[in-house]
């Protein structure tokens, strides 16, 4: 599972192209009752890092919020010219309300709705030319999440780990507006996105998972400049506090 996961995201680094939208992953707390929380921080190899929170408001009822943040540095192109560079800032958050329920088998399952907004600029510098492309972001977007039937448990390092799997499927629909380029306005853009995703988590000590989430997003419009670009992989540490006992 691990090889096949790193093996897709150094496939999406080399073959993404540039937009100036980067999603945070797809939240899935699996809350379990009211009062629990949930929390985690999560990154990738292009430096999107994302702060995430969610929790049980009733017994079926939760709420979630994430901030994401980037800063990159980096060659145009994975094999061009270091001369030739690309500076991107990525600024986004989105709340939303969902519900939840346990199934009998344990699993969860987890509708959610939501808003989030940002903003977006790229710097590309090539041969002492420089094009600065920059505007705001606003989404909204419906999920679903669950987890799988199917655990394991790792055995190294003389004790055992705990591996549960789950997927879970976003649909956005993302505006690009008061965008310019080389501060010229230039015309909107918008475009409906489909994020499907699986994440493993593996029990690391208590509460505390370490999680790996790897996907695909896909742009159901053409754009030139709001486009699915940026592959869905992300490592990071998620903790559920509060709530029920047992694998979901």
């Amino acid at each position: 599972m691990l090889p096949r996961l790193v093996l897709l995201s150094v496939l999406g680094v080399v073959s993404s192209c540039s937009s100036l939208y980067f999603p945070p992953p797809p939240q899935a707390p699996l809350l379990t009752q009211k009062g629990e929380f949930s929390g985690g921080i999560h990154t990738n190899f292009s430096q999107n890092t994302a702060l995430q929170g969610a929790y049980a408001l009733g017994d079926h009822i939760g709420v979630q919020g994430s901030a994401s943040f980037l800063r990159s540095d980096k060659k145009q192109s994975f094999f061009g010219s270091k001369n030739n560079r690309k500076y991107e800032e990525h600024n986004f958050g989105e709340v939303g309300l969902g519900y939840f329920t346990r199934m009998r088998d344990q699993r969860v399952l987890e509708f959610y709705g939501g808003y989030g907004l940002g903003s977006g600029k790229r710097t590309e510098r090539s041969e002492g030319v420089s094009k600065t492309l920059a505007g705001n972001l606003e989404k909204v977007y419906l999920q679903a999440n669950f987890s799988k039937k199917e655990s394991k448990t790792w055995h190294f390092f003389n004790r055992d780990w705990p591996v549960s799997y789950g997927m879970a499927l976003r649909a956005s629909y993302v505006q690009l507006h008061d965008f310019t380029i080389d501060g010229k306005p230039q015309e909107a853009e918008d475009n409906i996105f489909l994020e499907p995703i699986s994440f493993t988590r593996i029990s690391v000590l208590g509460p505390i998972q370490f999680q790996m989430i790897s996907g695909s997003n896909f742009g159901l419009r053409h754009r030139k400049y709001l486009k699915a670009a940026n592959s869905v992989f992300q490592l990071g540490i998620v903790v559920n506090l509060g709530g029920q006992e047992g694998r979901r």
